[in-house]
């Protein structure tokens, strides 16, 4: 305790214990402890700011999370063909033909369509006013679409070869929930231009061909015979190849209308979820800003704990300084009682923010992503801020002197 460099005794030199960072965590602790209230709200301050940046990050990623799952089982490689506008800026129509001349292009390994048909409004009962539509459309579709879009029956049956034909329905999901229709069934009907057609499904909302969820879809011989359909599709679908989806969206216009190419707009889908996903990303920022607001408004909070907490205790700090301890061992002290304030908010934050995170994702039927890079970026700026905190108040502890901290009343 008291040997030179050379292990002789040094008369009058005695050298201050060493604290070890066990002593360091312990003594640090003192002021929280013996401060249990304050300490609690100062750590709030500090977690509601983390547990509000997990929160945002770890609900973005689970949204994103979601959209991937969703695009992933639905394909990226739906191209739909609609008529664009002619010259004179009246709408195009395709031809009867095109959805036959598509189907001709290599690449393409499924193609179906739907046609809008034209005058024909669909009503609960005939006691509805004509103009209460409930912004509900009739389509001509082919059998294959459902498989084409993607999209899964939430009740009854798709239409077949055998049903087409007759005045049956498939009902899109607000379409049904206009209409008032929670399951399909043979006593259940709807009026489609005049005439009563049987509900015999309900399809769920179709995220990649969003059009289908208003319309109440009639097979395509039906909705010519009973409907007076004209057999012009309104929108085409194709299923290419992954790597050919650019060639074919490339020569998708000139197939399905060659005398005006100009007048046929082609799309994919999954582009208008993919641009969705960026405006949430966006919007996800805007939410880590106040996030980080909200964790310099705690770290405000520590800073102006650690400096009353100076002024309160300047008897302690004389008592061990009288002691024997140095400067530093006080600056320590006050320093690892603020990293330990932030710490304990973080942690609490990450919790907080990563069980909003599971809740909410379960609620939605999400899988709950939280990004370790999210928690440990949390955490992380919480010992900063807590370090920035705690230094002027560990300074100034320091600096006070023995005889002045212990002439404090």
């Amino acid at each position: 305790m008291v040997a030179g460099r050379t292990g002789a005794p040094r008369s009058g030199a005695l050298r201050p214990a060493r604290m070890w960072p066990r002593d360091v965590v312990r003594v640090g602790a003192v002021g929280l402890r013996t401060r249990p209230m304050r300490a609690f709200l100062s750590a709030l301050g500090i977690a509601i700011g983390i547990a509000a940046m997990v929160a945002v990050v770890g609900i973005s990623s689970s949204s994103r999370a979601d959209l991937d799952r969703t695009l992933a089982s639905l394909g990226t490689n739906l191209l739909t063909v609609s008529p664009g506008s002619t010259l004179t800026g009246e709408e195009a129509e395709l031809p009867a033909e095109a959805e036959a001349m598509v189907g001709r292009i290599a690449p393409v390994r499924t193609v179906s369509a739907v046609g809008l048909v034209d005058g024909a409004k669909v009503y609960r009962n005939g006691k509805v006013p004509e103009t209460d539509t409930g912004g509900i459309a009739a389509y001509a579709v082919r059998t294959g679409l459902r498989s084409a879009v993607g999209a899964r029956l939430a009740s009854g049956t798709w239409l077949n070869e055998a049903t087409g034909s007759f005045p049956v329905t498939v009902l899109g999901a607000r379409a049904a929930e206009r209409l008032g229709i929670g399951h399909a069934g043979p006593g259940t009907r709807v009026l489609i231009g005049g005439r009563w057609f049987t509900v015999i499904g309900i399809l769920a909302p179709a995220p990649l061909a969003p059009e289908l969820d208003t319309g109440a879809l009639v097979g395509w011989p039906a909705a010519r015979s009973q409907l007076s359909f004209d057999g012009h599709p309104t929108t085409i679908y194709t299923r290419s190849d992954d790597a050919s989806v650019e060639q074919v969206a490339a020569v998708l216009g000139a197939t399905a209308n060659p005398e005006a190419p100009n007048e046929v707009e082609v799309s994919r889908p999954s582009d208008a979820l993919a641009a969705r996903q960026a405006a949430g990303e966006a919007f996800t920022g805007l939410l880590l800003g106040l996030g980080a607001v909200a964790l310099l408004v705690g770290g405000v909070g520590v800073a102006n704990t650690m400096v009353i907490s100076v002024l309160e205790r300047r008897s302690e700090i004389g008592l061990r300084r009288s002691l024997g301890a140095t400067r530093g061992q006080v600056r320590t002290q006050f320093l690892a009682e603020s990293l330990l304030l932030s710490a304990l908010g973080g942690a609490g934050g990450a919790f907080i923010g990563t069980l909003v995170t599971f809740g909410y994702a379960f609620s939605r039927d999400w899988p709950a992503v939280v990004p370790a890079w999210a928690v440990a970026g949390g955490v992380g700026a919480t010992l900063a801020i807590g370090a920035l905190a705690g230094l002027y108040p560990a300074v100034r502890a320091s600096r006070l002197s023995p005889t002045e901290a212990l002439a404090t009343p």
